[in-house]
């Protein structure tokens, strides 16, 4: 199994980082979900203020603490705000 999460960019999120998926390289016990976000913001300085106001889920299920931990192989879908009507 590969030492990474993939990480699933919406909406703006994805328009900053100009692609819709990341791999992300993490230690084989993982990663709180809160540091790969920082982590996210530092590879990705214009992203912080997206992240800032994201919902994240975890496998398809959203997150309750951004302290659940990342395992390798899981997804982490960054949700940012959306508009429209």
């Amino acid at each position: 199994m590969p030492r990474t999460v993939r990480v699933r960019l919406y909406a703006t999120a994805r328009v900053v980082v100009g692609r819709p998926v990341l791999t992300w390289p993490v230690a084989g016990s993982g990663i709180p979900a809160r540091e790969l976000v920082a982590e996210l913001g530092e590879a990705f300085p214009r992203l912080r203020p997206t992240l800032r106001v994201s919902r994240f889920l975890r496998n398809d299920r959203y997150l309750a603490r951004l302290d659940e931990i990342l395992r390798p192989g899981d997804e982490l879908a960054v949700h940012p705000p959306y508009g429209g009507g």
